[in-house]
């Protein structure tokens, strides 16, 4: 279906399967589950990222770091690293380094969405991150959401990356239930007064310029219960599991050396997280002293225009934020590092 699409229009169109492998039959049944389930949700806020195509490489593009950043500033400081390193470590050819080392010297100096080197696009890429949930709270993982091949409780374990080898393409043939989330989603903008005015005209803006949907992969986070409803506790994490064991660590050494907790209540926390290790999937925990803790599963939606995915807006830079600055030593082409200050 792909090569029928006119060129410079396929956010306008999706390309919809039936799910045939077993698996994807058994996905498709949690999705139509959970869309029963949990019917309304949350908008968190925006997240940044950076992808990247080949010049000319037509409309797919390629996630090169997470679409998990706070603010647009943290995608660029994460590309000037990935400029950097590639300059120092993945090439011998001169004349790429100087266009990578140019790059990465724009970079410390403006707040750029965009910028191409050696052969190459890299854009700061800009998502809503979204929770499903009913009255009784949060979508948890779902049975079908991937998890890694060992389940190993060492915070230091390294799972798949988020996102990793991720493709944008609007047309990928995609599930009845996703397209159908795809397209429930394709208004979603921010309408309350409670948000700004120039957020709210961006909003609606990009409605219009990026009309396209594309789900970013399923995320998992630990959130605790505050008095303001659920709160984040976690980084965004790219399997159930990794938010299980992120939580257990907090319990076990994080929050009590944080919060200096004294030894009562250190004891409680380590069985708290002994008695959650092993239940294996569980999903909640309730401390002794009130505290309520959930892993959930959250949404991330990515808007696609005729060029592409979306950057960062207007209105998502951060007055008075960080802006750019140097954050590696001086290379020159020939890939010397100078240390001296």
């Amino acid at each position: 279906m792909s090569s029928e699409v006119p060129p410079g229009r396929e956010h306008l169109y999706m390309n919809v399967e039936q799910a045939r492998h077993p698996v994807a039959a058994a996905q498709e049944a949690d999705a139509s589950d959970a869309a029963r389930k949990y019917d309304h949700y949350v908008v968190r806020g925006p997240l940044f990222g950076i992808a990247c195509q080949p010049v000319g490489g037509g409309h797919r593009w390629q996630v090169l770091n997470p679409v998990a950043c706070g603010v647009p500033q943290d995608a660029r400081d994460g590309l000037n690293s990935s400029l950097w390193f590639r300059a120092k470590d993945d090439t011998d050819d001169r004349e790429v380094r100087r266009e990578l080392l140019a790059a990465v010297a724009r970079l410390e100096t403006e707040p750029l969405n965009e910028i191409t080197a050696a052969g190459t696009r890299y854009r700061v890429v800009r998502c809503e991150e979204l929770l499903y949930c009913n009255s009784e709270g949060p979508e948890p993982p779902r049975p079908t959401d991937p998890e890694p091949p060992e389940r190993g409780w060492d915070p230091g374990a390294r799972d798949p990356g988020l996102d990793a080898d991720f493709v944008i393409d609007h047309i990928a043939a995609t599930s009845v239930m996703e397209a159908t989330e795809r397209l429930a989603l394709m208004g979603l903008q921010y309408r309350s007064p409670r948000y700004p005015a120039k957020v709210r005209a961006d909003s609606r803006r990009a409605v219009r310029t990026h009309a396209g949907i594309v789900l970013l992969p399923a995320a998992f986070r630990v959130l605790e219960r505050t008095g303001a409803g659920w709160e984040p506790a976690s980084t965004l994490l790219a399997s159930p599991h990794a938010a299980r064991r992120a939580l257990v660590h907090m319990l076990t050494w994080l929050w009590p050396a944080v919060y200096e907790l004294p030894e009562p209540e250190r004891a409680g926390y380590a069985r708290a997280a002994a008695d959650f290790r092993a239940a294996g999937d569980a999903d909640s925990v309730r401390l002794d002293d009130g505290r309520e803790l959930l892993i959930v599963r959250m949404r991330r939606v990515l808007r696609i225009g005729p060029d592409g995915p979306e950057a960062a807006r207007p209105s998502d830079e951060v007055e008075g934020g960080c802006g750019p600055s140097r954050l590696h030593p001086p290379m020159d082409e020939d890939g010397r590092v100078s240390y001296e200050t």
